[in-house]
């Protein structure tokens, strides 16, 4: 048996395939995820707004970090150099050379299998005096190979160790190379190794494991501060009915602002003289409040810089106004989690877990300030002023004896030329910047179904009943209601209403072009009182279906009255053969008396209400047919809507960008959609924060229906975060599901009251057809139980039983 040796190579190809394997998996995922993007060309498109408040934020965004492009360089720079090195440690691997990987000493002689010694050996002279070292053209390591070969087809030993082991020296010691520099095992650098290996598993790695815990248990999902999150619950636990100013200065208390946990807010020797300057500016700060840390410095300053936001108020470029980037930056984070916590001490309030519940307007409050941060407007402005070019001496054109415009989507929906004439001091430029803010901004219509999931009559809502409401949203840009304007390209605009009239000479001309086969009398009234029933077979109504087709068969002559036994209630086969069998009595009799004809009269009424009956029973059939279909396709469409909620619980951050010149950063839409009761004040379901509408979003909210059945007003209410004035509200309507027509796979749906009607709950059955019992089970249950054999007889004692019967019969 071979032996084995194990040495360090350092320079073999070992190494090499070490460092390879290595830095691939380095490489690799750092061009995936390292590599910068392209730059993008900048839009030249004529919806973009060029008012002067947006080219300062563009260049502000531009300028934010100046080293951005010579990073990105950088790590281009990196990574291709990375890449390079790989390629030549590759092509440096390739050209080792594995002497004897692969001996073949007919190739290196370069002569044929079958040539004889002669030939081996003038083949061997003619290389070996071209390749000898002596020589100008020599080359010693093939000359060795040289003879090696010829010693392998020449010489016995050496040809049959070459035919056994593919070496002609025979077996040799296997080498096995350790990827490590031989310097690591010396003796004299043994404690420095050491060393190396102590600082860096021992300190290096938990002091950086340690840091990146401590910063990350400080902060929730959200990215903010646990301690900023108690603040909050303090606040909004400590006074449930909270006002708008108050939660502002909740907001400013926000720990993100701290010097502390912040290196942006870092104090300045300069704010000791412009802080005060600013606070100067507005009366209603309360800077001289005592609560804390509503009194802290670091408060009274963010508190300023916000208030000077609102208000529009300019500040020292190089001071204070990168405070107040860096503070209304944070703002929408923390505004969302002041939403959070409100939430939750509702659901406490709730559960009974906390004494005083917070105010439907506290939370309400709360939501108003994100749209007031994003727009740098107070909730008392005006909404047009979100516009560009729009100041407070442009208002008073919106409101004259002739029109009062006060909300944006008036301002959409006049006419172009009047929109005109109010702008009419602004150049064409400004008014088109106007123009294409107005058409971007969100169109949103909302779309409410209540229902109980998992429920035979989901229409029917019943006290203490999970009801699920079925949301949807629909976002188009506003210039779809605009009068007077191109639409842009691929945008649909909505279809104008027609009057009912109208309506009915459209249906009226479809009908007659359709011009369906009209179907009997009886299937049609039997679809109107199956959807005043509610779609709903009772036991009744086939017991009188029942009833009708035995009381029809057995009214011929009076030898039938034997089948009006339910032992021997004829079928639709017997039915066909007694028609038959009259039939071929009648061409039989030939002419009778009048007595015979009105006999005969009688049965053929008969056989005309026993079709009728049998065709009834056929539609009924097709028509539980189709309700089957009908529910299937319902319980299909719940289980996807289950999925779609499911995958959507990790939602995108994926909307359309607002336009908000005094805002820092790139901002998209956002919208919170929630349940309240607005004649109690109070909140049914928890606010969802929808981020992703693009075009069309479904979300489903739940809540706990009334204990006692009434009439109630519940509304949805949706409002933004971005826009001032762009909120929406629609009260939750009864809906209740017809049966469906025959031919028809979809539901109908009605709606049936501008309220929520809930129902008395259905009473837990007490008794069941099934649960009586009469006198003679009973009886046969006793005389089971005194001796006889029941069902649950053990087997051991059914046999012990039969083997005394046998017995009894062999005496």
């Amino acid at each position: 048996m071979a032996g084995q040796k194990f040495e360090y190579d350092e320079k073999g190809s070992t190494f090499l395939y070490f460092i390879l394997s290595f830095l691939g998996l380095c490489l690799i995922p750092a061009t995936y995820y390292g590599w910068p993007p392209g730059e993008k060309p900048e839009e030249h498109t004529p919806r973009r707004c060029r008012c002067e408040p947006c080219q300062q934020k563009k260049a502000q965004l531009k300028n934010k970090d100046p080293w951005k492009k010579v990073k990105w360089r950088l790590r281009k720079l990196c990574i291709l150099c990375g890449w390079l090195f790989f390629a030549f440690l590759v092509f440096k691997a390739s050209q080792f050379d594995y002497e004897y990987a692969n001996f073949d000493p007919y190739d290196i002689l370069q002569v044929d299998p079958s040539a004889s010694n002669r030939e081996i050996k003038k083949a061997y002279h003619k290389l070996s005096l071209k390749y000898h070292p002596d020589k100008e053209t020599g080359d010693e390591k093939l000359f060795m190979k040289l003879t090696k070969a010829y010693e392998a087809l020449t010489d016995e030993t050496s040809r049959r160790n070459w035919e056994l082991y593919g070496n002609p020296d025979g077996p040799g010691a296997m080498t096995f190379g350790i990827a490590l520099p031989s310097w690591i095992v010396e003796k004299e650098n043994s404690i420095l190794i050491l060393g190396v290996y102590a600082m860096v598993f021992m300190v290096a790695l938990p002091t950086v494991v340690g840091i990146w815990w401590y910063r990350s248990i400080q902060y929730s999902s959200d990215a903010v501060l646990f301690d900023t999150s108690q603040i909050y619950y303090y606040f909004f636990h400590k006074t449930p009915s909270m006002m708008l100013k108050r939660a502002l200065m909740v907001l400013a208390a926000s720990l993100e602002f701290d010097s502390s946990h912040a290196r942006e807010m870092k104090p300045r020797p300069s704010d000791n003289e412009q802080v005060p300057q600013v606070i100067k500016q507005f009366v209603d700060l309360g800077e001289k409040t005592q609560d804390r840390p509503l009194c802290f410095v670091y408060s009274i300053k963010a508190r300023a810089l916000i208030w000077a936001h609102l208000h529009r108020y300019p500040l020292p470029p190089n001071t204070l106004e990168k405070d107040r980037l860096y503070v209304v930056k944070k703002c929408p984070d923390l505004i969302q989690e002041m939403v959070n916590c409100v939430s939750q001490l509702m659901l406490l309030a709730h559960a009974k877990r906390i004494s005083r519940m917070p105010a439907l307007a506290t939370i309400e409050n709360v939501m108003k300030i994100s749209p007031m941060i994003v727009q740098a407007l107070w909730d008392n402005k005006s909404p047009l002023l979100q516009l560009p070019h729009i100041n407070e001496d442009l208002l008073r054109h919106f409101v004259t004896k002739r029109r009062s415009v006060k909300s944006i989507r008036q301002f959409a929906l006049l006419p172009y030329d009047e929109k005109r004439s109010i702008l009419r001091s602004l150049n064409d430029e400004e008014f088109n910047n106007v123009m294409n803010v107005v058409k971007n901004m969100p169109n949103v219509t909302m779309d409410v179904r209540p229902e109980v999931l998992d429920d035979e009559d989901s229409g029917k809502i019943t006290a203490k009943a999970i009801v699920t409401v079925t949301v949807t949203l629909r976002r188009e840009p506003m210039e779809g209601i605009m009068e007077g304007a191109p639409l842009t390209p691929g945008l649909k605009k909505k279809p104008e209403k027609v009057s009912n009239e109208d309506e009915g000479a459209e249906e009226g001309e479809n009908e007659e072009q359709k011009e369906k086969p009209k179907k009997p009398v009886w299937q049609k009234a039997k679809k109107k009182s199956k959807a005043k029933k509610g779609g709903k077979k009772t036991g009744a109504n086939k017991a009188q279906r029942g009833n009708l087709v035995r009381r029809n068969v057995g009214s011929g002559d009076a030898d039938r009255d034997e089948s009006n036994t339910p032992e021997s209630t004829p079928g639709p086969d017997t039915v066909s053969k007694e028609k038959r069998n009259q039939s071929s009595k009648a061409k039989d009799s030939g002419t009778e008396d009048s007595g015979s004809e009105s006999d005969t009269g009688d049965e053929s009424e008969n056989e005309g209400e026993l079709q009728n009956a049998l065709d009834q029973e056929k539609a009924e059939k097709e028509t539980s047919d189709e309700d089957d279909e009908a529910e299937w396709e319902k319980c299909q469409n719940k289980l996807a809507k289950k999925e779609k909620m499911k995958l959507l619980e990790g939602r995108a951050r994926i909307s359309h960008p607002v336009h908000c010149p005094f805002f820092p950063e790139e901002k998209h839409e956002y919208w919170w959609v929630y349940i309240c009761d607005k004649r109690n004040k109070r909140m049914l379901s928890v606010p969802l924060h929808v981020t992703d509408l693009a075009d069309e979003e479904e979300v489903q909210l739940r809540f706990t229906a009334p204990p006692k059945p009434g009439t109630y007003s519940f509304t949805v209410y949706l409002r933004s975060d971005s826009y001032w004035d762009f909120d929406q509200f629609k009260t939750i309507k009864d809906q209740k599901i017809l049966r469906p027509l025959i031919g028809h796979q979809k539901l109908h749906q009605r709606c049936l009251g501008a309220k929520l009607e809930v129902h008395e709950a259905a009473k837990v059955p007490t008794e069941h057809p099934q649960w009586d019992m009469s006198d003679d089970e009973e009886e046969r249950e006793d005389e089971e139980s005194d001796g006889g054999i029941s069902d649950y007889t053990v087997d051991d004692d059914a046999d012990d039983d039969a083997f005394d019967e046998d017995d009894l019969s062999e005496e």
